[in-house]
């Protein structure tokens, strides 16, 4: 089982990816991780900020790793905000039975009544080093962003509206 796990900034797709492992013992791919250690390690110039770029960049890569779990048969939990919304365009239907996708995404309501709260949990799993840019009105749009991309491409997406409570079940 690959479980896909994206979503706008901050709403907590490394959590749930932690949780997941928890309860599952499933390992996970922080696709963060992979994108700062190939800037890190000078295999491209392209920087944190590139985000357009960076889906561009680093989905053929995570595609591939996917799908060689796939073909061998291991569980794996992917990630973060490179996942392309078409994403299942590069699977074929033997692959796709072996994924589930889950996009994260806070309603403006839930953003406006709990930014103190959004912005105090998003160092529960990773240390921000740099969270100054995390505004409301930065996340309400970029949740707004991924909200009208969700609709668009038709993909399973879980709105948090209310309370923030995730719960996932993959057996």
């Amino acid at each position: 089982m690959i479980v896909l796990i994206t979503g706008a900034s901050h709403t907590g797709k490394t959590a749930l990816a932690q949780k997941l492992l928890e309860k599952y013992k499933y390992p996970y791919l922080s696709i963060d991780h992979l994108k700062m250690g190939l800037i890190r390690s000078g295999n491209t110039e392209l920087t944190p900020m590139d985000d357009t770029e960076l889906v561009e960049y680093l989905w053929p890569i995570v595609r591939e790793m996917i799908k060689t779990a796939i073909e061998n048969n291991q569980n794996l939990i992917v990630e973060g905000c490179y996942i392309p919304f078409d994403w299942q365009k590069d699977f074929d239907s033997e692959y796709l039975e072996s994924i589930k996708y889950y996009c994260l995404i806070m309603s403006e309501e839930y953003i406006e009544n709990h930014f103190a709260d959004i912005k105090k949990y998003a160092k529960v799993i990773e240390n921000r080093l740099d969270d100054e840019w995390c505004t409301i009105e930065s996340v309400l749009k970029d949740n707004a962003e991924v909200l009208a991309l969700a609709k668009k491409h038709n993909v399973n997406f879980i709105l948090i509206d209310d309370q923030y409570e995730i719960n996932i079940d993959l057996d």
